[in-house]
């Protein structure tokens, strides 16, 4: 069962699902109301499972193997900063129907394949996982990072022994 190569990369203010490189779906960045980053042990790039992208009436489901993360984390920071769009929740906490997730019993996948559906069909099960952000990567890095410190910054500058004010 081998499948069709699946990438997505920016066309204009189009975002474009390509199979075998050419067009399947293309997506306005205008239509674009959220991205949610399903992941799977954490929150870098690497850890994405899918991303699903609601775009008003629908939902395009967007496998990792899409290139998805890198047109959402390292492409056009300028718009997803100021659409403010981007959320993330734990794979575990997202689970997906079977009926996404295709396959055969013992070899069903776990991750779902490129998909445009009603968003009435998933929304109501999107209500439900819990949801982070909006917050793009760059700003979770950092936030990450602020927590992880070992020193607190400090408050007031300790004044010099011996020094006369």
């Amino acid at each position: 069962m081998a499948q069709e190569p699946l990438a997505t990369r920016w066309e204009g203010n189009d975002l474009v699902v390509l199979r075998n490189d050419k067009p399947a779906d293309r997506i306005a960045a205008q239509d674009i109301r959220r991205v949610i980053l399903v992941c799977e042990r954490g929150d870098t790039p690497s850890d994405l499972s899918f991303a699903l992208i609601d775009v008003g009436s629908d939902t395009v489901i967007l496998p990792a193997e899409s290139g998805i993360a890198g047109r959402v984390h390292f492409e056009r920071h300028g718009f997803w900063m100021q659409k403010e769009c981007v959320y993330w929740v734990d794979a575990a906490r997202a689970p997906l129907p079977r009926a996404l997730r295709p396959g055969l019993w013992l070899l069903r996948r776990q991750r779902p394949g490129y998909l445009r559906l009603p968003a009435a069909e998933i929304a109501p099960l999107i209500e439900r996982w819990p949801l982070e952000g909006p917050q793009s990567w760059e700003q979770r890095k950092w936030a990450r990072i602020a927590a992880n410190r070992t020193l607190q910054p400090a408050t007031k500058t300790p004044k010099s022994p011996g020094r006369a004010t």
